[in-house]
């Protein structure tokens, strides 16, 4: 049995931002086995210079990404759609285990079935080193980024 997972393509402008803000409550939670739902079962992504296909390989990869990534905070921002993708931009901010604090900068692509399953994801990402001081993602890291959160945009970002 197949799940589905909607909204589902085709998109339109609202259906995409939704589908953006599920995407990134989602990989708030820090949770690889729930984030990987959200894919089909032979995904494929490249993410920076990393390949990987499948969920069990999802799950492996994103296991070791938020024990690295320590105090992970995320926001997407839809930048484009049509049909059954989406291009988002997004930042996160994080720590390594040695207390140094990051924001990476990206943006992926996105490509869906027609049950609103992420079948094809490619992210291009950037980290630069920030002071603690400097921070811009203030929630309380168990919940999702509150709706009167600022976004990207609203930050300058």
């Amino acid at each position: 049995m197949t799940t589905s997972r909607p909204p589902l393509p085709p998109f339109t402008r609202e259906t995409a931002i939704q589908k953006v803000r599920a995407a990134e409550d989602g990989w708030n939670t820090r949770n690889a086995e729930k984030v990987s739902l959200a894919y089909t079962e032979d995904s494929r992504w490249r993410n920076r210079a990393d390949f990987v296909q499948g969920r069990e390989a999802i799950v492996a990869f994103l296991s070791k990404k938020w024990v690295r990534e320590q105090q992970y905070r995320l926001i997407k921002e839809l930048w484009a759609f049509e049909g059954n993708r989406i291009a988002v931009r997004f930042a996160y901010e994080w720590h390594d285990d040695s207390g140094n604090w990051f924001r990476s900068y990206g943006n992926e692509n996105w490509e869906f079935d027609e049950n609103g399953l992420m079948r094809v994801r490619h992210a291009s990402i950037n980290d630069l080193p920030i002071k603690e001081a400097d921070r811009k993602f203030h929630w309380d890291q168990s919940a999702p980024r509150p709706a009167d959160h600022p976004s990207l945009s609203d930050l300058g970002l």
